[in-house]
């Protein structure tokens, strides 16, 4: 006799109103998934928010106080009790009884200009030439970017042998070659200027040769065999054809080279502290700030003509490659 009692359902079988069978493991995988992705989340919030935390504790908080103590009067010394609010009187006092500001807004144009008219355009020709394979090009590479590794701090103190009245090797050579009399290169206010300016452009010109070679390195070949097939020379090339396509890297020379004329402080400051023909609006900050007078507000004041100033090439460097993105 068949039986009509139902049959056990067999191990793994899905019953009736029931889904599919689960597979071994799944619900581990799903909650190591979890996990996985929990972990992932905290990961990126810390790689992202400790940066940004430093930028803005060391960046950007700094800079909004030194321009609201730009518009005040404070010695540093007392309480926030003692911060007298004055208004933009600092910002004209710089440009009306401050003797120094006018010779160190002046310098500090000379230092731009000098920085773009010679060690860069010594370093775009030195890019040029190492683009090419010569033997040794590693060695020379070294050797022209040796200066940029060393702080204005230091390039100061190495001229200062080469410019020493008594005992420089510049006065000595001078001496030896033309029987010339000693020349007081950082002492005399005609002449310091253009002495540190020297100092300056070396260490310049290798950061320079550097981001080009960078540049021409990224240049695509075919543009400059299709300028040869079209029977173009190799000084057409370059400024018909490859200069057009450093348009980036010729934005980043602009910012680097501002950011460096206005920033020079390091070196003035060991020669004499920024006097006597070497003002800069860096030395006149610090010198108000940590001075004798200890001018808080004025120096920030200074500081702040001189960020804006910076901006000013910042934004035209920022709206340039933004254009260039949405083409």
């Amino acid at each position: 006799m068949v039986s009509n009692a139902p049959s056990p359902p067999r191990e793994g079988a899905t019953r009736p109103g029931e889904g599919p069978p689960r597979r071994p493991g799944a619900a581990r995988r799903r909650s190591t998934g979890l996990r996985n992705g929990r972990a992932d989340r905290i990961t990126l919030a810390l790689m992202l928010g400790v940066p940004a935390l430093l930028v803005v504790g060391l960046v950007w908080l700094p800079a909004m106080v030194t321009v609201a103590l730009s518009f005040t009067r404070w010695d540093g010394i007392g309480g926030l009790e003692t911060i007298e609010w004055i208004g933009t009187q600092h910002y004209v006092d710089a440009f009306t009884i401050y003797p120094p500001f006018e010779p160190a807004l002046r310098h500090n144009l000379v230092w731009l200009v000098f920085l773009f008219a010679v060690p860069t355009v010594l370093g775009m020709f030195l890019a040029v030439l190492l683009d090419r394979e010569l033997r040794g090009g590693s060695v020379y590479q070294s050797v022209f970017y040796m200066p940029v590794v060393l702080s204005l701090a230091l390039v100061g103190f190495i001229w200062q042998l080469i410019y020493s009245r008594d005992q420089g090797l510049l006065n000595a050579f001078l001496a030896v070659v033309a029987d010339a009399p000693p020349v007081d290169w950082f002492g005399d206010p005609d002449i310091n200027l253009y002495a540190v300016l020297v100092a300056a452009g070396w260490r310049h010109t290798g950061y320079i040769m550097l981001l080009y070679l960078a540049g021409l390195k990224a240049v695509d070949p075919s543009l400059r065999e299709a300028a040869a097939i079209d029977g173009a020379g190799p000084v057409r090339t370059f400024t018909r054809v490859v200069f057009p396509a450093l348009l980036p890297i010729n934005l980043v020379v602009l910012v680097v080279t501002v950011i460096d004329a206005l920033r020079a402080f390091d070196i003035v400051w060991i020669i004499n502290r920024g006097r006597n023909g070497l003002e800069l609006i860096s030395a006149l900050v610090t010198s108000n700030v940590i001075g004798e007078a200890s001018r808080v507000g004025f120096g920030s004041a200074l500081a702040v003509i001189m960020l804006v100033i910076s901006l000013v090439f910042i934004i035209v460097y920022v709206s340039t490659m933004l254009r260039g993105a949405h083409r």
